[in-house]
């Protein structure tokens, strides 16, 4: 794929509680670890990769990226690991991902973008054909000012932002969305 100038941003700042408490993208699926098989999916489809973290960051830090921390304390969600990747992007464009999620579509940055250029939303957001992944989703970086208005009111949902700002969406299939929550789903599926 032609890079356009695209920031890749692995969100992996949770606290993991259905996961045992363990940090997600240390868990291993098929014998490797979740933020590896995500990394090595998304780093031929962006020009940088940032993981946002709030444990770990030296683990993080040996794949050889930034790593970053929360803009805010406390583990508030996804919308504040959101906001500190548009603070840290070099591009206008920024993808994000979840560290739970390493089946991420080979097509997923070039589709976001080619939608973007038709619609012109500000927020592109996955679909697996019924209902939006809210957690892998394009922004622009000329959201950030919005967002963190968003998060000084109090706004801790994504969709429920995304909707405001203007969304659209693209459908993948949902094998390429799927993510793991529990200790139990991994066992099923591996």
């Amino acid at each position: 794929m032609l890079k356009q100038g695209v920031t890749g941003v692995i969100l992996a700042g949770g606290q993991g509680q259905r996961m045992g408490g363990q940090d997600k993208g240390w868990v291993c699926y098929q014998g490797r670890p979740m933020i590896e098989q995500i990394f090595e999916r998304l780093q031929d489809q962006v020009d940088e990769i940032i993981i946002v973290a709030n444990r770990n960051q030296d683990a993080y830090a040996e794949l050889g990226v930034k790593v970053v921390a929360d803009c805010l304390d406390g583990f508030q969600g996804p919308l504040v690991g959101i906001a500190t990747g548009l603070e840290q992007s070099r591009y206008e464009q920024v993808v994000f991902v979840p560290c739970d999620g390493p089946f991420i579509s080979p097509d997923l940055v070039e589709r976001f973008t080619a939608q973007y250029a038709v619609s012109g939303k500000p927020a592109i957001v996955a679909s697996d054909g019924e209902r939006i992944q809210p957690m892998v989703v394009m922004l622009q970086t000329s959201l950030l000012a919005d967002l963190h208005e968003a998060l000084k009111a109090g706004e801790r949902k994504p969709d429920r932002w995304y909707a405001r700002v203007g969304m659209d969406q693209v459908s993948f299939p949902a094998q390429s969305l799927h993510n793991f929550n529990t200790p139990e789903q991994i066992k099923q599926s591996d």
